[in-house]
């Protein structure tokens, strides 16, 4: 269910139009976010089947390192908040190794047992994803 926000009987109809072609934008930017993101899951579910067959770790605390360290730099490049983007790609970074656990059979982790595998202290943000 929509929820529409109501504007000022007075407001500008160009403004009004302005803001909602914007906003279309950001809904088109954010269905595209969701399916670079299932994409990158369908990789990384990849790797982490690779791992599980070979006996590998599902973390790898250097490749997350320099993973975190470029790309903060392309943040940086785009203008983007770096300690922003370090924070949304820690949050994958859990994700992922939530599921190579899962798919090397090991025990289902909550997301602060996911960054201890990383080698975060839990109340740190876990590192950049692999």
């Amino acid at each position: 269910m929509a929820v529409h926000e109501e504007l000022p009987a007075d407001a500008d109809a160009a403004a009004i139009l302005q803001l909602h072609s914007i906003r279309e934008s950001i809904d088109n930017i954010d269905a595209a976010l969701i399916h670079l993101l299932a994409e990158r899951f369908k990789f990384t579910q990849s790797v982490g089947r690779l791992k599980a067959a070979h006996g590998l770790p599902a973390a790898d605390p250097a490749r997350e390192l320099m993973q975190i360290d470029r790309l903060r730099g392309l943040a940086g490049e785009a203008h983007l908040d770096p300690a922003f983007a370090e924070k949304f790609l820690n949050f994958i970074i859990a994700e992922v190794i939530h599921h190579h656990v899962k798919i090397a059979g090991g025990e289902p982790m909550d997301a602060t047992r996911s960054a201890g595998a990383a080698g975060v202290a839990p109340n740190a943000a876990p590192r950049a994803a692999s």
